[in-house]
């Protein structure tokens, strides 16, 4: 499951919600049919009436939610597509779930620590490695930082800057 957006607001009275997108197209709900709420336990399938737009935020109406008490109960519920469904990535573009995990080395070969997140910080992403004694350390996502991702084998190199 790839998570394309959560559920941020209500919009009116008529079961239209606000969407915080977590992909990196703005347009991602035009052509989208269907999607998964994740309710924790359980995902309960979407189907979605109409997209529009307010400031470039998307508003989604899902059918069968047709008033604000329908969708009151689900600000930040996150929304999943399967993989399949997912956006096509450009070569060298991975999903952030794929890159979760891995372990990050340093460019001589040592273990820098496990990739525990990214920050979206709009100018570039930010790796969030964790290192083995639990601390953290932010990588920024660069090509002169990130020298190599391979989430098929599990692996990321990284260039650290000198501190200033």
């Amino acid at each position: 499951m790839i998570q394309v957006g959560a559920i941020s607001s209500t919009h009116g009275l008529k079961g239209e919600v606000y969407i915080y997108l977590t992909s990196d197209d703005p347009r991602r709900f035009d052509n989208l049919k269907e999607v998964l709420l994740d309710m924790g336990a359980s995902k309960k399938p979407l189907s979605v009436e109409y997209v529009k737009y307010f400031k470039g935020r998307p508003i989604v109406k899902f059918k069968g939610l047709d008033s604000v008490e329908d969708v009151q109960k689900l600000h930040g519920c996150p929304l999943v597509v399967k993989r399949e469904d997912a956006l096509p990535l450009a070569e060298g573009e991975y999903f952030i779930g794929d890159l979760i995990g891995c372990t990050v080395y340093l460019e001589e070969g040592s273990v820098l620590g496990e990739l525990a997140d990214v920050l979206k910080t709009g100018a570039n992403d930010v790796y969030v490695v964790r290192k083995p004694d639990g601390k953290d350390v932010l990588v920024p996502v660069i090509p002169d930082c990130v020298l190599e991702k391979n989430p098929e084998n599990g692996r990321i190199v990284v260039h650290l800057l000198p501190e200033v």
